[in-house]
Order: structure tokens, then C-alpha cells, then sequence
């Protein structure tokens, strides 16, 4: 698969790891030199800046989605030029979804999960095609592993959606996965018993 965008989620804050934002200024960084577009949330803080600043430290592209009530506390990033402002969370992140050819999670909390879960499960109903990575920065999502792994042990996931996600540490790691994805068959009803 030719991925042009990436749409990364990631925490609006840097946390108390500082790899964490290191990581994120070096994914932005990393895409920038491979061409590749970032298309993120739009602020200017935590790793959601950090990847920004890193792909426009390489004269990057980027592309950010923020609603109007983020804008008014002055949190969208001012050096991002193609800033586009809509009017709901749900608008953003569907904005996020159909702009990325594929999708990154970074370190965050409940909403960068949210984000993640609500793309990994639109990808399990055929609402889309896209690979999705998981850039596991010192371990961060080793947990998630772990619940990802007992609901299919559960019977709750089927194990054919792992080949949906690539859980490296690394940029290079995942779009070498990225570009050799094949995309899953979405469930169907014989699925759901």
C-alpha cells in the first residue's frame, strides 16, 4: 500500500516520560524526509506538537484538525498553514480518518485510546481499508498487547484483525508493514454469533 498521509494520534500532553516526545518529534521528523504528510489533531502542545514541529523542522507537510472551541484557548499550533477548523470533536476525528492513508497511535490517554479503538473497529466493519501502527515508545502499549490478546483469546476478536495493526518502536518498522499490508475482510453477520 502507497501511504502518502499519516494521521497520528497522540497525547496533548508530553507525559513524564521525556522519550515519549522525543519520539514524536522524530516520527514527524522521519515522515517529513519520506515524503510523507502528517495529519494530526492541530495543537501545539504535548506530542501533538512535538510531531508537527519535527515534520515542519524538515519543511514537512502538515495538516491539522481542530474544532473551534480548541482554537478559541489558543492550543492550535500557529506555524501548522493548513489548519482546518470544524465544529465538533466527531467532525475532527472523521475529518482525521478519511485524510490518512494509514493511521499511527502514539503515547496518549483516554482520547488518543478512543481515537485508536474507534479507527481499529471502523477497520473490522469495512468501513475502511487502513493499516493502523502502534509506535510502542518504551513499552507504553505492552498493556494493550495484553488486553488485544485476551479478547481474542475470549472469543471477543477474531485474530485474523491483528494483521490490521503494526505494534513497532520504530517509523521504519511500521510503513515496511504499512506498505506490504493487505487489507482484512470485514466481518459479517456469520461473524457476530
Amino acid at each position: 500500500m502507497d501511504v502518502k498521509k499519516i494521521t497520528v494520534f497522540c497525547g496533548a500532553k508530553t507525559g513524564k516520560n521525556e522519550n515519549y516526545e522525543k519520539a514524536a518529534f522524530k516520527l514527524g521528523r522521519d515522515a517529513a524526509k519520506r515524503n510523507i504528510t502528517i495529519v494530526y489533531g492541530g495543537g501545539a502542545t504535548g506530542l501533538m506538537g512535538a510531531v508537527a514541529n519535527g515534520a515542519l523542522s524538515e519543511q514537512g507537510h502538515v495538516t491539522g484538525v481542530i474544532p473551534q472551541f480548541l482554537v478559541d484557548r489558543e492550543v492550535a499550533h500557529p506555524g501548522v498553514k493548513d489548519m482546518r477548523i470544524v465544529q465538533s470533536m466527531h467532525q475532527r476525528k472523521l475529518e482525521l480518518e478519511n485524510e490518512g492513508d494509514a493511521v499511527i497511535m502514539m503515547p496518549g490517554g483516554a482520547g488518543t485510546l478512543e481515537e485508536f479503538f474507534e479507527v481499529f473497529t471502523w477497520g473490522q466493519l469495512g468501513l475502511h481499508e487502513k493499516p493502523i501502527g502502534i509506535l510502542n515508545v518504551d513499552g507504553y502499549f505492552d498493556a494493550l498487547k495484553t488486553v488485544i490478546d485476551k479478547s481474542i483469546e475470549e472469543g471477543f476478536l477474531e485474530e485474523r484483525y491483528l494483521d490490521m495493526l503494526f505494534i513497532h518502536d520504530n517509523l521504519a518498522d511500521i510503513v515496511t508493514g504499512f506498505e506490504n499490508y493487505v487489507p482484512v475482510a470485514a466481518r459479517t453477520n456469520a461473524d457476530l454469533k
